[in-house]
C-alpha cells in the first residue's frame, strides 16, 4: 500500500504544482508510465479531490495558531490530505495513517516535516476519532 499512496501523492503533488484537473494529470501520467496506476492510488487521490474541502476542514483547526493549509509544504500538504481521506473516507485506522504519512514525509519532505505531521494528524485524528485521543497523545511525545 505504501506505493500505492506514494503514486496518489505524486498525482497529487502534481496539480498543486500545475493547474492541471486531477484527470488531466492521471492521463499524463498513463502516457509517461508504462505501468498501470494502481486501483488504491487512483481512490486516494480522487477521494482527496473530491473531498478537499471537507479535508480541508478537519486540517485548519489542527495547526498552529497563525498557520494556515497554504503556507504547508506541498508534500507535506498533500500527506496530511491523505492521511485525514484515509481516517475518515476509507476508514483506515489512525495509527496507520499517520505512521504512512510520517514515513512518507521523512524520505520526501524536510527535517521537520515527520513531527509536524505527527503532531497536526494526532489532533485531526482525535477530533475524526475521539477514541484516539490518548494514543495521539502518546505518538506526540514520541
Amino acid at each position: 500500500m505504501r506505493k500505492a499512496r506514494k503514486y496518489a501523492l505524486d498525482l497529487l503533488y502534481a496539480v498543486e504544482l500545475t493547474d492541471k484537473s486531477l484527470g488531466a494529470v492521471m492521463t499524463d501520467y498513463a502516457t509517461m508510465d508504462e505501468h498501470a496506476l494502481p486501483p488504491y492510488s487512483k481512490t486516494v487521490a480522487e477521494g482527496v479531490d473530491t473531498h478537499g474541502y471537507l479535508i480541508d476542514g478537519y486540517l485548519a483547526p489542527c495547526l498552529a495558531e497563525n498557520w494556515t493549509i497554504e503556507r504547508m509544504p506541498p508534500v507535506d500538504r498533500c500527506l496530511a490530505r491523505i492521511a485525514v481521506y484515509e481516517m475518515v473516507y476509507a476508514d483506515l485506522p489512525p495509527a496507520i495513517a499517520i505512521s504512512e504519512a510520517v514515513n512518507l514525509a521523512k524520505e520526501l519532505s524536510t527535517d521537520a516535516s515527520a513531527a509536524f505531521l505527527t503532531g497536526v494528524l494526532g489532533r485531526v485524528a482525535a477530533l475524526v476519532r475521539p477514541e484516539f485521543s490518548e494514543t495521539a497523545t502518546e505518538m506526540e511525545k514520541g
